[in-house]
């Protein structure tokens, strides 16, 4: 088929290429945040929403992990039991989606693996990896280190008392937020618990019920 005023032939190759490259530049902005959320706070919900409607990210995904290279996993809860209260958590958030991703994946999962099957899993999203600065500080230390600057944009945010810097050779992709911070943990929470305390406030209210109904942290 030829097209007045378009010098080209829309033979089927070129069609399915001309469907890719609209794919690639109207691309859903995702952001990734990946945590053991053991459990997930507030504090989670408060940063990405303030991501969500302060960047160019469109969704944020929350990436319930199995277990992370650099943490031990002793009071970890199951994983069925924590992507649970994530997805209780996100329930009245549109932009906020729960991935169970690494679940099926080798253990210890890798961000870079995950960054890579994502992107592969959905070619119609541009995938970014959102991190700490306490996990910035860290970074070189993290499997393909340099790949995943290479291919990925990341969002860092600093906790309480950290000064995030980052080189200028990195400022195009690696962007620091001044989000709300807020010293909130897990930790807390969960000896919060054990020691008898209320922490209603500090949970999504259908979190905490669903503590509170199936007696964890205690």
């Amino acid at each position: 088929m030829y097209c007045k005023g378009i010098d080209f032939f829309f033979y089927p190759y070129n069609v399915r290429k001309l469907n890719s490259i609209f794919v690639l530049m109207n691309r859903l902005e995702t952001g990734l945040f990946s945590g053991s959320f053991n459990p997930i706070h507030m504090g989670h919900l408060m940063l990405a929403n303030y991501i969500s409607a302060f960047t160019s990210l469109q969704e944020i995904w929350f990436v319930v992990t199995p277990h992370s290279p650099l943490k031990k996993r002793e009071s970890l809860l199951s994983d069925a039991v924590r992507l649970e209260m994530v997805r209780l958590a996100l329930e009245d958030y549109p932009t906020m989606r729960v991935s169970d991703v690494e679940f099926y994946m080798p253990r210890p999962s890798y961000t870079i693996d995950t960054l890579n099957l994502l992107s592969e899993l959905h070619p119609e999203r541009k995938f970014s990896l959102i991190i700490g600065g306490d996990n910035w500080l860290l970074f070189d230390r993290w499997k393909d280190y340099k790949l995943i600057l290479e291919r990925y944009p990341l969002i860092v945010y600093p906790r309480p008392g950290e000064n995030v810097q980052i080189p200028e050779s990195l400022s195009q992709t690696v962007k620091v937020v001044n989000a709300p911070q807020l010293e909130i943990s897990s930790t807390f929470i969960r000896n919060s618990i054990q020691e008898g305390k209320n922490v209603r406030a500090f949970l999504p209210p259908k979190v905490y019920e669903y503590i509170l109904q199936n007696q964890l942290y205690r």
